[in-house]
């Protein structure tokens, strides 16, 4: 019981870190990185409440779409400064 307590607890800093680290962090890369990590921590708790068939489509479609979409998002039109030559 001490180390369900002490390992949710543990993911529940984790999911409250990677989402603010999601709303604070400038870099957009470092920002979905964040969000795949929260959303992974999300599954995590519904492991912990034996709900693994919403932890299998939380991963699937949240972490394995959502996140691969964003990602390609960011490539796709991140654009770069080229210096300027004065």
């Amino acid at each position: 019981m001490v180390y369900e307590t002490i390992a949710f607890a543990l993911f529940a800093l984790i999911t409250v870190g990677c989402s603010l680290g999601v709303v604070l962090v400038r870099d957009i890369w470092h920002s979905a990185l964040l969000l795949g990590g929260a959303l992974l921590s999300v599954a995590v708790h519904y492991v912990m409440l034996q709900a693994e068939f919403l932890a299998a489509m939380q991963i699937l479609v949240y972490v394995g779409g959502v996140l691969i979409l964003v990602t390609f998002a960011v490539m796709l039109t991140r654009t770069r400064l080229e210096a300027s030559s004065t």
